[in-house]
């Protein structure tokens, strides 16, 4: 009777990857040519695009007469509110593709936050690079 040979207890596998942080999420950034699964919808952006989108709507209809006025009543700094107003001049294309989970996976809320070109087709060059986080 032969003997088999003998069955290693702990088997090591390699598996590259690394662990970055994108819109305040730590999510795993998969080598290339690695399948990855549906790209995931970044509510920190969705939810900062609605705010934004919703203090326009606020200021226009002069229920606040200002930003300062919003922010004091919102109970935030009056800068950050005047930074997120800003995501209102995005071009509708790049609202679409963060909706839809769609755009480029580098870009998170901080990406967006820097100044960007009031032209939509400048903003479009912009985002499309990924950004220097």
């Amino acid at each position: 009777m032969t003997r088999a040979p003998a069955i290693p207890e702990t088997v090591t596998i390699h598996v590259p990857f690394r662990i970055v942080k994108r819109g305040g999420r730590k999510v795993i950034d998969l080598p290339e040519g690695a399948a990855r699964e549906r790209p995931r919808v970044d509510n920190t952006m969705i939810k900062a695009l609605a705010r934004a989108f919703r203090w326009k709507r606020m200021l226009e209809s002069g229920q606040f007469l200002t930003i300062e006025e919003l922010a004091v009543k919102e109970a935030i700094a009056a800068t950050y509110v005047t930074r997120l107003l800003r995501l209102t001049l995005l071009a509708p294309a790049l609202v679409e593709s963060i909706l839809s989970a769609s755009q480029s996976p580098d870009l998170s809320l901080s990406g967006y936050l820097r100044p960007f070109p009031s032209a939509w087709s400048l903003q479009s060059v912009q985002f499309a690079r990924p950004s220097l986080e």
